[in-house]
């Protein structure tokens, strides 16, 4: 790899970083702060889907204009719009409508980096490489999210709830600090006419075979992930854990799905893809289901650790699948395509797990999560267990 390789790289990769410390910092941190305001649980999921509502009417326009623009130009306003959620949360967030306003902002910028990432990722990679490219890319975005909860038991230490303020000004600098990344992005090869398919847009994307399981694949496997962020601190005030127990708790999940995506393109090359986003997924419902019942702390984490781990495949391996499967000029969108499923997901079914909360409390809503994830692993064994390999010679070297 070239030194402008490994330059651009450092750069895509720390600006993965810092857009998941941004935004897993902050959304616990709603949480907590709607505890302080004493919002009633069954709430928690309205303000984990605010996080989804203005995403997923923009994901595709979003693609489209990373395809069209670059994806230099979405990363920068995606990360201004962060900034944007900061302030918001600083200056709203002691009123439930200023908390789904700043949740709607904070959906809205993450969406925009995450897009020019993972577009710049499927643009960037040559056929065949797309399991470990985007496994290094999410192993990135793991490390931000097990460092993101690190703040929370900085400034939560042995207190049952954190300082929601001084959370959300540090994360006001780290939302600005991501706006000079963005800057700094490389661009990708724009494809040459000849090589440009936009015949049909997204609707010849959806016509590829086993879209529709990947898609619920990873919007199942992410919904999973935002309820365990939203419902695992509720859990622990329901069992008397410190808000340092639940940010460790958190920091393993996160450190599990890093080691699961450094070594994805081993694992994928030895087990084979679908395989491998089967068993995991599986894995992951088996312990989510175990979550809530008593048990030692040891063995919580153990349990945390197997969730995270196999939470962490999902996404990129979808990722891959769309990545090889869409055509140059169509790579955003693809990306795009599969974020409005998440979306959809994200808005649906932690709004029934508000209703779950109601009656059974925390630990039903990550009982019935893991339920729809066992359904999702099955489902998955009806994925081609490759994508459909478009190549191109646009490939680089990430």
């Amino acid at each position: 790899m070239s030194e402008p390789s490994r330059r651009a790289l450092g750069v895509l990769l720390a600006h993965a970083v810092t857009t998941q410390v941004v935004t897993f910092v902050l959304r616990p941190t709603m949480a907590y702060r709607a505890i302080e305001l004493d919002v009633p649980s069954a709430w928690l999921g309205v303000l984990g889907a605010s996080f989804a509502i203005a995403p997923l009417l923009l994901a595709l326009p979003a693609g489209h204009a990373a395809d069209r623009y670059g994806e230099r130009r979405m990363a920068v306003a995606g990360a201004l719009t962060l900034v944007a959620a900061g302030i918001a949360f600083l200056t709203l967030g002691h009123t439930v409508a200023g908390l789904v306003a700043a949740g709607i902002l904070l959906g809205t910028g993450h969406l925009g980096c995450v897009i020019a990432q993972q577009a710049l990722v499927a643009n960037t990679t040559r056929s065949g490489g797309h399991d470990a490219a985007f496994g290094r890319y999410t192993f990135a975005a793991s490390l931000g999210q097990a460092a993101g909860p690190v703040l929370i038991s900085v400034f939560g230490g042995e207190q049952a709830i954190p300082d929601t303020g001084a959370i959300f000004l540090w994360s006001c600098g780290l939302a600005v600090l991501l706006v000079v990344l963005s800057a700094l992005l490389a661009r990708s090869p724009r494809p040459e006419a000849g090589d440009r398919d936009d015949g049909g847009g997204v609707r010849s994307l959806l016509r590829r075979p086993g879209l529709a399981y990947a898609l619920i694949t990873s919007c199942v496997v992410l919904a999973a992930l935002d309820i365990t962020l939203v419902y695992l601190p509720a859990l622990g005030t329901e069992q008397g854990l410190t808000a340092g127990t639940i940010g460790l708790l958190l920091t393993v999940r996160g450190l599990a799905s890093m080691a699961s995506r450094f070594f994805l393109g081993r694992l994928s090359q030895a087990a084979g893809r679908r395989r491998l986003l089967v068993t995991s997924t599986v894995a992951a419902a088996v312990a989510m289901l175990l979550t809530p019942l008593p048990m030692p702390l040891w063995l919580l984490l153990g349990v945390l650790l197997v969730l995270g781990f196999g939470l962490g495949v999902g996404q990129p391996l979808t990722m891959s699948w769309l990545a090889e499967s869409a055509p140059p000029g169509l790579r955003g969108r693809a990306m795009s395509l599969r974020l409005v499923g998440n979306r959809t997901g994200q808005i649906l079914l932690p709004g029934a797990a508000g209703l779950v909360a109601a009656g059974l409390g925390a630990g039903g809503v990550l009982m019935v999560t893991a339920l729809g994830l066992g359904w999702a692993g099955v489902a998955a064994r009806r994925l081609p267990a490759d994508g459909g390999k478009h190549g191109g010679k646009h490939g680089g070297k990430l």
